[in-house]
């Protein structure tokens, strides 16, 4: 209970804490990414393509924890600007699978430094050991949450 006994007492809270956590992390990550022209979603979406190359807009969009049309708006734009591309018409189905362009990947590997040094500087504080500890747990709670309990 807070302090007037009504709700959560916010410097308790674990939740509140992990969401601040990610407030800061988003913000440094823009910060770094901003120069490039690139934002967290931009950066996401380049990320996930490099690693499963062939995604689909709505897979893209979960993978970003974006909407559909925000996804496909940021698709549309990149395509523009010659760092994916997407078939004309879809090979089987409706889906227009995405890929890398050789400039995706260029703006991508310059991107991926930038984001790790904000990770670094995250972790600098911590042991090798609360690292792994921290990965742990944050998983754990991950899967606690999926499960239903």
């Amino acid at each position: 209970m807070s302090q007037n006994g009504v709700g959560i007492d916010l410097d308790k809270s674990l939740g509140y804490l992990l969401k601040r956590a990610s407030s800061a992390l988003r913000a440094a990550m823009e910060e770094v990414l901003r120069p490039l022209g690139m934002s967290v979603t931009h950066y996401s979406c380049l990320e996930l393509l490099a690693q499963r190359p062939g995604l689909s807009n709505s897979e893209l969009a979960r993978g970003a924890f974006v909407t559909r049309q925000t996804m496909n708006v940021l698709l549309q734009a990149l395509e523009r600007d010659g760092y994916v591309t997407r078939p004309a018409e879809a090979p089987v189905g409706k889906v227009l699978p995405t890929r890398l362009t050789p400039r995706g990947r260029r703006s991508l590997e310059k991107a991926t430094v930038a984001v790790r040094s904000v990770e670094v500087r995250m972790l600098a504080g911590m042991t090798e050991t609360e690292q792994s500890d921290a990965f742990r747990i944050l998983q754990s709670m991950i899967r606690s949450l999926r499960d239903g309990g």
